[in-house]
């Protein structure tokens, strides 16, 4: 299996999963941050090939390099950046869907 086509199965799954929550988050603010990543990936990783960090199985990629990054290594910058603020609004929520902060404020106002 080549390395795309693990990268598109993993977020298929990512989107499929994140989806509900993805949709309620304001779509600007995550763009920006898939941006940002994918600029400091195309930096980052052309630099660390560059002075033999790590090298790729040419018949594992496609070939296609922005800078110097292989296409495939974006996969991770866009993961992380659709799943961190995902994972931020799901575990700052308790189960009766307020923030943990208005939760607590009200439990301290009731003692």
């Amino acid at each position: 299996m080549t390395n795309i086509v693990l990268n598109v199965i993993v977020l298929a799954v990512l989107l499929a999963v994140s989806w509900p929550v993805l949709r309620r988050l304001r779509g600007g603010p995550v763009l920006g941050a898939v941006l940002l990543v994918c600029v400091l990936t195309a930096v980052f990783d052309t630099l660390m090939i560059d002075v033999g960090l790590y090298v790729f199985d040419p018949d594992k990629i496609l070939g296609v390099h922005v800078w110097g990054a292989p296409l495939e290594d974006f996969a991770y910058a866009v993961a992380a950046a659709v799943g961190m603020p995902v994972l931020w609004t799901v575990l700052g929520r308790t189960r009766w869907g307020r923030s943990r902060r208005a939760a607590e404020e009200e439990g301290s106002t009731r003692a």
